[in-house]
């Protein structure tokens, strides 16, 4: 059995969500995502899907902290856009699909409260170690520099579907369906729809590609580069 959990609309903490519910707006809360997660089985396979544009951090963190904590295999799908708060949640999946025209959005914690200058100064503290709250969960994800993530989140940043995958935030991108059947009408072997799913994710990985393919042509002759390729795509060698 797969349990299936939609983070739609804003991120709420519990009581706002009794808010949005009255008045039927979509929103995505912790006490609905714990109500899932602990109905059937604790090892059922759980499938996040994420359109939102984000919302309480602290929210988000109570539900990223549930599903990294789960037992459960989780994969997330990010359907259009995971923005914000909703990026956090997004980083908890064991594999995290997203689709080929979704977007990720990463960008500083903001507050909207108000006071003299040193209750001013002390919120730029608490402002300061929620984003690198925040940066944790992404270096948890990418394995990138925590310092490069904050650059990334102060310059507000829109990551494409190829650019996630490259940079880690996403492990594939959900364009080819390999459950798909295959018919034929040949003397020769087809090649199966799972191959051609990682090989379209490693042409998706540009950088890391190109970079694979120059160091390999230096030290391997034509013949050899080919037949590693083909055992890495028919899954006779572990992905680098």
């Amino acid at each position: 059995m797969t349990k299936t959990i939609d983070i739609k609309g804003t991120v709420v903490d519990d009581e706002t969500a009794a808010f949005y519910s009255f008045f039927g707006i979509p929103s995505a809360s912790p006490s609905a995502v714990a109500q899932i997660l602990n109905d059937g089985d604790d090892d059922d396979d759980v499938e996040v899907n994420v359109a939102s544009n984000g919302g309480d951090v602290f929210s988000a963190s109570e539900i990223y902290t549930m599903l990294r904590q789960s037992k459960a295999n989780v994969t997330v799908n990010i359907q259009g856009l995971a923005a914000s708060a909703a990026s956090v949640i997004a980083m908890a999946g064991n594999k995290v699909n997203i689709s080929p025209t979704a977007q990720l959005m990463i960008h500083q914690a903001a507050s909207y409260g108000g006071g003299n200058k040193d209750d001013l100064a002390h919120e730029i503290n608490v402002l300061d170690g929620i984003d690198k709250s925040i940066a944790s969960a992404y270096e948890s994800k990418t394995g990138m520099p925590q310092g490069d993530l904050l650059k990334m989140m102060a310059q507000e940043t829109w990551i494409g579907a190829q650019e996630a995958v490259d940079k880690g935030f996403a492990d594939e991108i959900m364009f080819v369906d390999e459950k798909q059947a295959a018919f034929s009408n040949a003397t020769a072997n087809v090649v199966p729809k799972s191959a051609v799913n990682k090989l379209l994710n490693l042409l998706n990985k540009s950088e890391k590609t190109e970079k694979l393919e120059n160091t390999t042509n230096e030290s391997q002759p034509t013949d050899a580069l080919k037949q590693s390729k083909l055992a890495i795509l028919l899954g006779k060698e572990k992905e680098k």
